[in-house]
């Protein structure tokens, strides 16, 4: 669906793009993360030919996103973080008249049930809540059938139970068969959402890959345990990371022969280790270990 290699983009004598390279498969979730700055807006805007680049190839939907066509452009759905329809039409109305602009819609109907907006439907646009404007948004996108959709910070502003509304507006989107390429700074919304991820940083992928093996690549994993009663940290055959009230956490880069070594001292010397776990590096640990500048 998107292939993208050696993308650069400069403003002035900055280099905001340096040499991105990026495959997405049709039918997935892939999440695009990244600080500000780090030249996220400037890729995805590049993808969906509102911006030329200066360097690099780029095939969305099989075509060159710097020669779009009206077709290929009815076949890509985008909700931006913000938009501005009509305050005074209904979003019945507002949806009709998105849908004159594309050559094979889906039911204005069917887009509204899909997107939870069936008892809203003949409400006034200006009228609705800021879940319900968002989800206007994902309907505007949708209601040309496009093949692709990108989502632009689609929850930010949200409270939790509309967070986890728009989740799963956003995972219906891939049961309809649309491939959904996402930007977002929740690391949980891209754990819980995203088949892969990439992670962009000054200009320059610096991870990709499926959410859950990331954390294999970076971040360190944790053996949290309760100290045993009488036994000091320099007992431990494991040197403490952290230890507060009892509670002990060793940073490790691959748990099985540390834990190996811990579980045989405490098996040998007659110790419990109580509450014992391993917790792998989560999407948020990678991130943050991956974007932050030295020293930070």
């Amino acid at each position: 669906m998107i292939s993208a290699s050696g993308l650069r983009k400069s403003y002035g004598g900055v280099e905001a793009v340096k040499g991105v390279d990026l495959e997405v498969r049709a039918g997935e979730v892939f999440a695009f993360l990244g600080p500000n700055g780090a030249g996220k807006t400037t890729t995805v805007e590049i993808l969906e030919g509102y911006r030329d680049r200066d360097g690099g190839e780029a095939r969305v939907l099989g075509v060159d996103p710097v020669h779009p066509t009206r077709r290929w452009r009815s076949r890509i759905g985008i909700v931006l973080q913000s938009s501005k329809p009509d305050a005074y039409l209904t979003v019945r109305e507002t949806l009709a008249e998105y849908a004159g602009f594309y050559p094979e819609p889906r039911p204005v109907n069917e887009i509204v049930e899909r997107v939870g907006l069936a008892d809203s439907a003949d409400k006034r646009v200006g009228k609705l809540s800021g879940g319900q404007q968002r989800r206007l948004d994902v309907a505007l996108a949708l209601v040309g059938d496009p093949e692709l959709v990108f989502l632009d910070e689609p929850t930010t502003g949200f409270d939790p139970s509309a967070r986890r509304g728009a989740w799963e507006l956003i995972a219906a989107l891939r049961e309809l068969g649309k491939t959904v390429f996402l930007t977002t700074h929740y690391m949980d919304e891209a754990q819980e959402l995203a088949d892969r991820v990439a992670i962009i940083r000054d200009g320059e992928i610096v991870a990709q890959g499926p959410p859950g093996e990331l954390g294999g690549r970076s971040a360190r994993h944790r053996i949290r345990f309760l100290l045993p009663r009488g036994v000091a940290a320099a007992d431990l055959p494991l040197r403490p990371t952290d230890l507060r009230d009892r509670r002990v956490v060793i940073e490790v880069e691959r748990p099985l022969e540390p834990l190996n070594r811990l579980t045989t001292w405490a098996i040998e010397n007659g110790h419990d280790l109580t509450d014992l776990e391993v917790e792998r590096p989560s999407l948020e640990d990678v991130y943050l270990e991956l974007t932050e500048a030295p020293g930070e």
